[in-house]
């Protein structure tokens, strides 16, 4: 269920029928609806739909195979037997957070002298630092492991290596654009072989990746021990944890990790997954992608906004519950504080857009400064500038004359590869087409927007700047059963890269007057019916609607379909994504 519509009116893409979804309709016995989903998501084979509708671990790429990986486990099986003290350096994001307490698990576990560090991304912000790495020095490490960061670390890889710290990078933000790389004894990275088949994998996947390499390392030939194989079903909670937080595509090796990480979730007995479960308010629930990325992350996400991410590591290696639950309710607080900070921000970018007239349509981008900010928050704020006005968005917090940003695109933007262009004007940058963060000096701060905006309309293509919705199919409501959309739910987990099914009903009607639900009245239920059947519906933020709702005999809607059982027996229940007026 999508958890907020976009305030802008969406243009509806309706995507078209594919006979092929008939010959999978044939085969494999299921509904049109569901093989059309599969045909959309370019799933068009019998056999990659039941790989696709049944996935196995046994279809995960063997971690050999990642580049970089073999003189990686070769330096850490010498770390390890020769009791040499490794460090962990990871990213304060729930990937970095899940891709440290991977690996610090499993060192762990074979007995090595292991600890972590994790920047504070206020006072260092983002990547290996030279500080640190001087910091690191004078504990007796002589391995450093970078998770979720430091393809990009030139000084302080060399930093490191001046102090006769030996470095493994794993990442997997995008490589320097020259092919340079930093100096390290390995690199464990996805694109630095094209024919790698994984391009697209989390920070956590990759040290998944790696631990499960260590593992294959030490039994050799023989059977896994247990207390390890019981390690690995663990890390696939962290892995997936990690790739649904970072919004990576959930296809292929990524969808199978992140479903076998939400089933074991549910059965996990580790101290810290139960005490953040239990202040999620999920406990009991069957998990999926929407608890893990609205309910879970955010708790873990709050360590590294408002305070130190370290507390968050603390947290997932805990084997004391009392001390576990005690941090798990700490960093709920913490998100409550995040969460009316970022309101307020939000609201003083709104008030700033407005006043400097940015979400005219002849502005391609948002960038805003301001040293009232919280840095920890503005990546979030961007998003939601996002949902509401569709444009590439950089947010700056101003600190004396530095400043530090997050910035945030839409669909068919490469906001990295547009920061890139504009590079000369900024001290560090670093991310993905999506998502990237920067630092520049105040004074540049004009400079580099005119830049940025000046970039974005030389590359831009209105038909992909037009926030575009999905739809998956037009259907009657009669195909919407109970075993239906109970099937619906099997192609999860959804996410990027494979969203929910939105279907579409057109010329509706109302069967009753709707009613304003929600604790200000801001949601609508309704029901309605076509020819064919009638359905229950909900609208989140909708109650605007229920006036013209009102006064139009038909309309049309689009919807995920939800099987609901608030009032006893399985019912179908349509959770409204828009509605659409003749």
């Amino acid at each position: 269920m999508r958890l907020a519509a976009r305030m802008q009116k969406k243009q509806w893409h309706i995507l078209p029928a594919d006979p092929i979804a008939g010959q999978l309709v044939e085969a494999l016995k299921i509904p049109p609806i569901l093989a059309q989903v599969l045909v959309n998501r370019q799933i068009k084979t019998v056999e990659s739909a039941k790989s696709f509708l049944n996935p196995k671990l046994n279809d995960l790429i063997e971690p050999e195979r990642m580049p970089g990986m073999i003189p990686a486990v070769d330096r850490i099986e010498k770390a390890v037997r020769e009791k040499q003290k490794i460090t962990i350096y990871g990213d304060y994001d729930v990937d970095g957070i899940t891709a440290v307490a991977i690996l610090d698990g499993l060192f762990k576990l074979l007995g090595a002298q292991v600890d972590y560090y994790i920047p504070h991304r206020v006072d260092e912000g983002y990547g290996l630092n030279i500080e640190a790495i001087e910091q690191i020095s004078h504990t007796g490490t002589k391995l450093l492991i970078s998770v979720d960061c430091g393809i990009t670390a030139f000084d302080s890889a060399l930093a490191a290596k001046d102090k006769g710290i030996d470095l493994i990078i794993t990442d997997h933000h995008r490589p320097s654009p020259d092919g340079k790389l930093p100096h390290a004894v390995a690199i464990v990275h996805p694109n630095l072989d094209k024919n790698y088949p994984a391009q697209s994998s989390s920070g956590a996947t990759v040290a998944f990746k790696l631990a499960w390499a260590v593992v294959n390392r030490i039994k050799g030939s023989a059977a896994t021990p247990q207390h390890l194989k019981q390690f690995l079903v663990n890390a696939t909670v962290f892995a997936a944890m990690g790739t649904i937080a970072d919004v990576v595509e959930l296809r292929d090796e990524n969808r199978i990790i992140s479903s076998f990480g939400l089933r074991a979730i549910s059965e996990s007995t580790l101290p810290g997954i139960e005490a953040l479960i239990g202040v999620a308010g999920i406990k009991g629930k069957t998990i999926d992608s929407i608890h893990m990325g609205y309910c879970l992350a955010p708790v873990l996400n709050a360590a590294g906004r408002m305070g130190h991410a370290r507390l968050a590591v603390e947290l997932l290696t805990s084997d004391n519950a009392l001390k576990a639950l005690r941090i798990a309710e700490y960093l709920k607080e913490q998100n409550k504080q995040r969460q009316v900070l970022e309101k307020k921000i939000f609201k003083h970018a709104c008030t700033i857009i407005a006043e400097k007239s940015l979400d005219h349509p002849d502005h391609k981008t948002i960038v805003l400064a301001s040293n009232e900010w919280h840095t920890g928050v503005i990546g979030i704020v961007a998003s939601r500038v996002i949902d509401k006005y569709y444009r590439p968005t950089i947010l700056f917090n101003i600190t004396n004359d530095k400043a530090q940003g997050s910035a945030r695109s839409i669909e068919g933007f490469d906001i990295l590869a547009a920061i890139t262009a504009c590079g000369e004007h900024l001290n560090t940058f670093g991310g993905h087409a999506m998502a990237a963060g920067l630092t520049i000096d105040v004074a540049k701060i004009d400079d580099f927007t005119q830049a940025f905006e000046n970039y974005a309309a030389a590359n831009w293509n209105e038909s992909e700047f037009t926030s575009k919705f999905e739809i998956d199919a037009v259907c009657s409501l009669k195909d919407l059963s109970v075993p239906t959309v109970r099937l619906l739910s099997t192609l999860g987990p959804f996410g990027r890269g494979n969203p929910a099914p939105i279907f579409a009903a057109k010329a509706v009607r109302l069967t009753a007057s709707p009613r304003a639900v929600g604790i200000n009245s801001e949601h609508l239920q309704l029901a309605v019916c076509d020819n064919s059947a009638t359905v229950r519906c909900i609208g989140f933020n909708m109650a605007h609607l229920e006036k013209k709702l009102l006064e139009n005999e038909f309309f049309s809607i689009a919807f995920e379909p939800q099987v609901d059982t608030f009032y006893g027996d399985p019912s179908v229940q349509l959770v409204l994504s828009d509605i659409q007026f003749e």
